[in-house]
């Protein structure tokens, strides 16, 4: 795939973690981004998937296609690998597993996205959800624009991809925005759950390259 179309996809695809970059550095509102930006990004990524499906040769819609469903199952191991740690006092767990508050951004995305300073109603909690696997989805298709698709050859990268991805989170504003607390515990259990993903994301997409899934 051309260099240019890459690129294309890649940028498009990081719009959506660039919704909230842009809030924590106060370069946008995230909702404002969202709506203006990223989910015409997302439109634009599906009409050239099609487009590709019907008139191209199938490469720029099976990179979308598999990218998106490594990226989701990422996200899927991802959540169930945090849920120890995030139900570990209700769970009866404290003595092996320490309690840390993993899926409290999830509301304050959906509550920003919205508008909303209130980060406690179910439709807050919901859009942040979204927002979540938006984000799990599109770090799939990104990390495929990365590798060209080369899927079986480089699904290493998914790993250095998503354990990077963390650590320069880590360096951002983001526990500030959010109140985290940086500890010992916080660091290593994230990073775990990002090499989960990476592996995942990385096996997935290889499994479902070899299965022949995409267009």
């Amino acid at each position: 795939m051309k260099p240019l179309t890459r690129l294309i996809v890649f940028l498009l695809a990081a719009t959506s973690i660039a919704s909230l970059l842009g809030e924590m550095y106060q370069l946008w509102p995230m909702r404002l981004f969202a709506l203006a930006v990223f989910a015409p990004s997302c439109c634009a990524l599906i009409a050239l998937a099609v487009y590709d499906r019907c008139r191209g040769d199938g490469r720029l819609c099976r990179l979308v296609l598999i990218g998106t469903a490594a990226g989701l199952a990422g996200a899927v191991a991802y959540d169930v690998f945090r849920l120890p740690f995030v139900f570990s006092t209700r769970w009866g767990l404290t003595s092996v597993i320490p309690s840390l508050p993993l899926f409290k951004v999830f509301p304050k995305f959906g509550a920003m996205i919205l508008g909303k300073t209130d980060s406690s109603s179910l439709a807050a909690k919901v859009v942040g959800w979204l927002y979540h696997f938006s984000n799990g989805a599109t770090f799939g298709v990104m990390y495929g624009a990365l590798v060209n698709a080369q899927w079986r050859r480089r699904w290493p990268v998914a790993v250095v991809f998503a354990v990077g991805l963390e650590l320069a989170m880590l360096f951002t504003l983001y526990p500030a925005t959010f109140g985290i607390s940086v500890t010992t515990a916080f660091v290593v259990v994230t990073l775990s759950a990002h090499l989960i993903f990476g592996v995942t994301m990385g096996r997935a997409s290889v499994r479902l390259d070899r299965l022949g899934a995409g267009c």
